[in-house]
This record gives structure tokens, sequence and C-alpha cells, in this order.
């Protein structure tokens, strides 16, 4: 008999309220947002692709520079594309906040560079350049 109890005793019963607490945990969890770095990189990713690829690549240079790993590297500095003078002596270096001005206006930012390509949409901007400091992540 003392084996049988002993053997109960490691029998698991159902516990109802447990399974549904844990149910319900895991739908919250699922539910959450991606982390909105993850997020905005996947979407910057999906624009790249569709507004970007005509003249960059990331791996090799096409009309304009290959851009892996530019993100905190000093435009003009792809030593196999021949930028404009007016990138190459411009002395920025690739971050945030100067990639969001160089998307918004080309020209504006650096006078006489030969990106013509504008992104009006901040969010967008955003999203490309999460993008492209992931790259330089990997």
């Amino acid at each position: 008999m003392r084996a049988k109890t002993i053997q109960s005793r490691n029998h698991r019963t159902s516990n109802p309220v447990g399974e549904i607490a844990l149910a319900l945990t895991l739908t919250v969890l699922a539910a959450l947002p991606m982390p909105a770095g993850a997020a905005d990189a996947d979407r910057g990713k999906t624009i790249f692709e569709k507004r970007c690829t005509g003249c960059h690549a990331l791996d090799i240079d096409k009309e304009g520079p290959r851009l892996s790993g530019i993100f905190g590297h000093a435009a003009g500095s792809v030593p196999t594309f021949a930028y404009s003078d007016a990138v190459k002596k411009s002395g920025i270096t690739w971050d945030a906040p100067s990639l969001d001005k160089w998307l918004t206006d080309p020209d504006a930012f650096i006078p006489d560079s030969n990106m013509a390509s504008r992104v009006v949409d901040a969010d967008e901007r955003s999203a490309i350049i999460a993008y492209l400091k992931q790259i330089q992540a990997k």
C-alpha cells in the first residue's frame, strides 16, 4: 500500500485556475508589440527595398555607394565609389541626425552632392535609418 501512496503524490492533478492563468499570460505576451527598434528596422528594410535599391545595394556599389556598414562612418568613405567632391569634403559622419537631414534634402544638407532622391515622410526616414543602423550592428 505504501508504494501506491507515494505514486499518487507524484501524480499531478489538473489545476484549471493555473492553466487559465498560463493561457492568459501567453495571450497577453503574444499581443505585445515588438520592441520599437526591431519593428522600425523591419519596416525600414521594406522601405529601403522599395525606395532605395534602384540606386543602392548593401554590398555592391551601383549608381550610389553600397550602404552596408555606412552608419557611424565618414561620408564619402567607401573606397570603391566615386563620390562628388562635396560629399568627400563634407566632414560628416553618418549617424541618425545626419542621415535624417541627408534623406530629407540631400542637396540642402550637402550642396552639389549627386543624390537627387528625398524621403519626405519623417517616419519613413526614421525606419530607413533604423535599418541602416541594424545592418551596421550585424
